[in-house]
């Protein structure tokens, strides 16, 4: 039995490690600060195109853009000078998606996508206070680019009956512009598309191996094949089909479309999103699920979409903010924190990541929709307790803004 043991590893663990060494290789290239954070436009982002673009050769993927000669489908946006402009007189950007296509003669087809873009040396959307520095993005979104990358190899030769197209977006970071453009172009009509799969950051899988998936409502048929195919996973599930990521743009053009998501974390949009926070096995072991689901979807003779119920589209104007970083793969009762933000006021309080906020005032706190509605009654120069629960024991905090 050993030696059947010792067997058994010596023929796995070499095909384990070179996957994990290949997810590792693709991240630090696109991860690397010679790209300068990948910004819509740039050289960066040429330079990451490329090098998808190359990575798709190497797998073997089709080509299928405008040109066909190509991997690649150009987009453009007119800016304005001045963010309070009212015409767009600003320079004109620049953006490529990169596509790659597996043909199997079917009729109809598979997306499974990924934006590579970021924010460059910190652009709109940046969470970083210090001197100007390089956003790497490395779990955001170096990781979906890499797992789709992983996933193409193994869907290559296996026979299905989905074509499957792999999309590398840009320009999601600026609004969703990449998806946005290619579900609007007219070579877009030429697929009969089923269903889209998005992995936007799953490279930070958390040892309770929480994974969020967005857009679950947008087809009865997800979360019976999602739960059939899990053996890893705690599943947070969403239904609404419409977030911010690029499934939302397939979601409206009445396509089934799921995003995987293992959590939002303090490096979230700041130069410290890098290479060496990467949870590997964790992305290995998602990028497993992933070739599962498909190949378990793929079966199905017909994939039914449904409209979801939205998210509240009020807007809350917040004048005071408590500087934390909610938990969005929390599923208990109150409010998670998975970061505080040095010198604001939640940490000038004694509040701390992974404390739960129970109680706001004499409002309880269930869901983050109920903290946001708190926050919104609140002026600078209020003050308020706050009930906490942190290992287990309940704290009252004094929070001043």
């Amino acid at each position: 039995m050993r030696a059947f043991f010792i067997l058994l590893l010596l023929i796995s663990t070499p095909f384990a490690f070179g996957q994990i060494s290949q997810l590792k290789k693709d991240i630090s290239v696109l991860a690397n600060d010679s790209l300068e954070g990948r910004l819509t436009g740039t050289k960066g982002e040429r330079m990451a195109a490329n090098y998808i673009a190359k990575r798709f050769q190497e797998i073997g993927l089709e080509k299928m853009s405008d040109d066909e000669e190509t991997y690649f489908q150009i987009f453009s946006k007119k800016t304005r000078s001045h963010p309070h402009d009212n015409a767009f007189t600003g320079p004109v950007i620049e953006g490529r998606n990169v596509i790659g296509f597996i043909d199997k003669k079917k009729e109809k087809t598979i997306v499974i996508g990924a934006h590579y873009d970021h924010l460059g040396w910190g652009a709109s959307g940046s969470l970083h206070t210090g001197e100007k520095a390089i956003h790497n993005g490395a779990d955001d979104n170096a990781s979906g680019v890499a797992a789709i990358l992983e996933i193409a190899q193994r869907l290559k030769n296996k026979p299905m009956n989905h074509n499957i197209l792999f999309l590398a977006f840009s320009g999601e970071e600026m609004g969703l512009l990449g998806s946005n453009y290619f579900v609007d172009h007219p070579s877009f009509q030429s697929f009969d598309v089923d269903l889209m799969i998005n992995l936007d950051m799953v490279g930070r899988l958390n040892q309770e191996k929480k994974l969020a998936i967005n857009g679950v409502g947008s087809s009865p048929q997800f979360i019976p094949a999602l739960t059939k195919q899990n053996t890893d996973f705690h599943f947070v599930f969403d239904s609404t089909g419409i977030g911010p990521s690029d499934h939302t743009s397939f979601y409206l053009d009445s396509i089934p479309a799921i995003h995987l998501f293992t959590g939002q974390h303090e490096d979230y949009h700041r130069p410290s999103d890098d290479v060496e926070k990467i949870n590997f096995q964790g992305l290995d072991q998602i990028c497993d699920f992933v070739e599962r689901v498909v190949l378990d979807i793929d079966q199905l003779k017909e994939i039914v979409f449904h409209k979801t119920k939205e998210p509240e589209q009020k807007r809350y104007a917040f004048k005071v903010t408590l500087g934390i970083i909610p938990d969005y793969l929390y599923d208990g009762k109150g409010l998670k924190i998975d970061g505080v933000k040095e010198q604001k006021t939640a940490d000038l309080a004694g509040i701390k990541k992974d404390d739960i906020i129970l109680k706001m005032g004499e409002h309880e706190i269930l869901s983050i929709y109920d903290y946001m509605k708190v926050l919104k009654t609140l002026d600078e120069g209020d003050q308020i307790k706050v009930l906490i629960q942190r290992e287990g024991t309940n704290l009252e905090k004094t929070v001043s803004f």
